[in-house]
C-alpha cells in the first residue's frame, strides 16, 4: 500500500513542476484527495455498497470540486491538476498515468445505455475544459486540446483540436487529409464562432459587391449587355 502511494506521489511531482515534494502533493493537492477517495469508494462500490460509495464519492465532491462516479475503473497514476469542476462518468474507464486539467468532462451524451462514458488509455493528456462525450476509445498517449469537444475515436498517439474535435497529428505528423496546421499548446485552439463569423464576414463582402455592380449597372444602362 505504501510503495502504491509513493508511486501515486512520485508520477505527480514528475508530471507537476510546481510540485516541491511529496508532503506537498498529499497534503494540499485536491486532485490527489479526490483520487484517494475514489480508491475507496471504488472498493465499497464493487462489493455493493452503494450507498456509502457515492456517499464518500459526494464527499470528496463538496471537499475537491471533482466528481468522481465510484463505479468508473481508474488505472494507476491518473494525477487530476487544479481539478476544479472536473466529471468523471459511472463507465469511464481510465488508463495509467493520465493526466486531466480542470473543468474536464467524461460523459456520457445521454442516449446511451450500459457502457455510455469513455475509455481512456495509457498516458493520455486532456486539456482544460475539454469535454470527451460518448462510450469510444482515446488511444494511448493521445493529446486532447484545452477547449476541445470530441465525439468519436481518437487513434493512439494522436493529437484532437477544436468543436467538435479533428485529429491534427497522428505519431507527431499531420494526416494526408489535414486543412489545418494547428499544434496542441492548450492556447491556440480553434474558435468556431470566430470561423463562423469570418464565413459571414465573406458572404456580405460578395453581396456588397454584387449591390455596387447592380447599382453601377443602374445608373449606366448603356454598360449593360
Amino acid at each position: 500500500m505504501f510503495d502504491n502511494l509513493k508511486q501515486e506521489l512520485d508520477s505527480i511531482i514528475a508530471r507537476d513542476p510546481a510540485a516541491r515534494n511529496r508532503w506537498e502533493v498529499y497534503f494540499l493537492y485536491s486532485g490527489f484527495k479526490a483520487v484517494r477517495a475514489y480508491r475507496k469508494s471504488h472498493w465499497l462500490y464493487q462489493r455493493g455498497h452503494y450507498f456509502l460509495a457515492r456517499w464518500i464519492s459526494q464527499r470528496a465532491r463538496h471537499k475537491t470540486g471533482i466528481e468522481i462516479h465510484p463505479g468508473a475503473v481508474i488505472g494507476k497514476g491518473l494525477f487530476i491538476d487544479h481539478g476544479m469542476g472536473v466529471v468523471i462518468g459511472e463507465t469511464t474507464e481510465i488508463g495509467d498515468y493520465c493526466t486531466l486539467y480542470q473543468n474536464v468532462t467524461l460523459g456520457g451524451t445521454g442516449k446511451d445505455h450500459g457502457k455510455r462514458h469513455p475509455t481512456l488509455g495509457n498516458n493520455v493528456l486532456v486539456g482544460s475544459g475539454a469535454k470527451v462525450l460518448g462510450p469510444f476509445r482515446v488511444g494511448d498517449n493521445a493529446r486532447v486540446a484545452a477547449g476541445a469537444v470530441v465525439l468519436s475515436e481518437v487513434p493512439d498517439n494522436a493529437t484532437a483540436v477544436g468543436v467538435p474535435a479533428r485529429i491534427v497529428r497522428i505519431n507527431g505528423e499531420k494526416p494526408k487529409d489535414l486543412r489545418t496546421s494547428m499544434e496542441l499548446d492548450q492556447v491556440h485552439v480553434s474558435d468556431p464562432v470566430e470561423q463562423a463569423l469570418q464565413e459571414l464576414r465573406c458572404e456580405v463582402g460578395g453581396l456588397q459587391q454584387h449591390l455596387s455592380r447592380r447599382e453601377l449597372a443602374q445608373e449606366n444602362p448603356s454598360t449593360e449587355k
